[in-house]
């Protein structure tokens, strides 16, 4: 990585900087794309006549540019912005110098430098590094900027497929934090898988209550926030955020073998009427005796067992027959998920499933598919603006 040098910047020939581009997105909802750094000085900032045009509100109107040496150092300056320009997470004070792969930040935005002239060995494993450098790096204006997406995937009764709601699933537009697996990865390098699970859990019912309040909105957690103190405030302040709504907490079957956390936890939901499901019952160390001590309201059998349960062995259909039955005379609503088929549907429903979720009733989706709020920005997640920062970027005036 770089280190901040005072230098001086002298304007090269054309073709020292030809090679030269930031690879990044200017709007979350653009693919990734490359910017070449085509004149000298390269300037940025919301003026329409910059070289690189950021059109948003944390941007200053000249907020930073890039020059050359005469021997083809590329050079970054800040000229003076509100919220700042970083390079490789570092606020800058004076003419910096940057190489190839390093991060750069203004405010919000984060791009990679890169040329098209510089070859080295291992190139394709030193672009997917600085990748997930620059996802890492744009974690923070995930969970502060509303940079999450949440998407909605209905869940119905199999008898009537009748909605009577929808888990909650995490999206981003963020290049390199788009699918959960993504954002989850890049948590985990900075010890902040907890406070993702939440801010997915509040998004989430903060747009799902276009749905209605007694539309059931399933919420997930992270196993890693089960045994802090803060995790029964974030649902306090769930709760809170909406009095009336159907909430149904999802917890993964193994931490049901936990019995004296999961009676605390019950004890808990129960004062703040929020309903509580077993997720991928029947793939890991759940058992049902322990369904005797600590019943869930919901249990969410894995798809490993539910889904094309119709081209199964007739043995296994029994045993899964046997496991939907058995829980259902506990008093516990039986969830199938993976259902993708009518077949599979048809099947379920005569094993005694009462609930379904799966491609075949719905898939993952925005709000403003299963609402008729597709205008109202308020709700649809494809027309909020992720980019306003929530947090400390101030927002200037244009």
């Amino acid at each position: 990585m770089t280190t901040s040098k005072q230098l001086q910047s002298a304007n090269p020939t054309p073709e020292v900087f030809s090679g030269w581009f930031l690879s990044g997105q200017v709007d979350e909802s653009e693919p990734l794309r490359k910017f070449p750094v085509h004149s000298d000085p390269f300037t940025v900032g919301r003026q329409s006549d910059s070289s690189l045009c950021l059109p948003t509100g944390c941007i200053s109107k000249n907020h930073a540019e890039l020059t050359f040496r005469d021997d083809g150092t590329l050079i970054l300056r800040d000229l003076g912005s509100t919220n700042g320009t970083y390079v490789n997470g570092e606020v800058i004070t004076g003419d910096t110098v940057v190489n190839e792969d390093d991060i750069i930040q203004f405010a919000t935005i984060v791009f990679r430098i890169g040329s098209d002239d510089v070859e080295s060995v291992g190139n394709t494993i030193a672009e997917d590094v600085c990748d997930q450098a620059l996802a890492i790096i744009q974690f923070e204006r995930l969970i502060s900027d509303g940079g999450l997406y949440p998407h909605f995937q209905p869940i119905v009764t199999l008898a009537d497929q009748k909605r009577i709601g929808y888990e909650v699933l995490g999206r981003s537009r963020l290049f390199g934090l788009q699918s959960p697996h993504e954002m989850f990865t890049a948590a985990s390098q900075l010890n902040m898988e907890a406070q993702l699970s939440e801010a997915f859990r509040q998004r989430g019912v903060e747009i799902g209550t276009a749905f209605g309040s007694d539309c059931n909105l399933f919420v997930n957690t992270h196993p890693k926030e089960l045994d802090r103190t803060e995790f029964y405030e974030s649902l306090k302040t769930l709760r809170e955020s909406a009095p009336d709504q159907a909430i149904t907490l999802e917890i993964h079957e193994a931490a049901s073998t936990n019995l004296t956390m999961m009676r605390e936890l019950c004890a808990f939901l129960k004062d703040y009427e929020i309903h509580l499901a077993f997720d991928d019952f029947g793939v890991g160390r759940a058992r049902l005796v322990e369904l005797g001590e600590v019943r869930p309201d919901y249990l969410k059998f894995d798809m490993k067992l539910t889904k094309n349960i119709e081209m199964a062995p007739p043995s296994r259909q029994e045993l899964v027959a046997l496991f939907a039955n058995m829980v259902n005379s506990l008093g516990i609503k039986t969830l199938a998920e993976g259902v993708e088929t009518r077949e599979c549907h048809e099947i379920l429903v005569e094993m005694g499933f009462q609930l379904g979720q799966g491609y075949y009733y719905g898939r993952p989706s925005p709000i403003s598919k299963y609402t008729k709020s597709d205008s109202d920005p308020q709700t649809d997640p494809d027309l909020i603006d992720g980019g306003q920062s929530t947090g400390p970027i101030k927002i200037e005036e244009i």
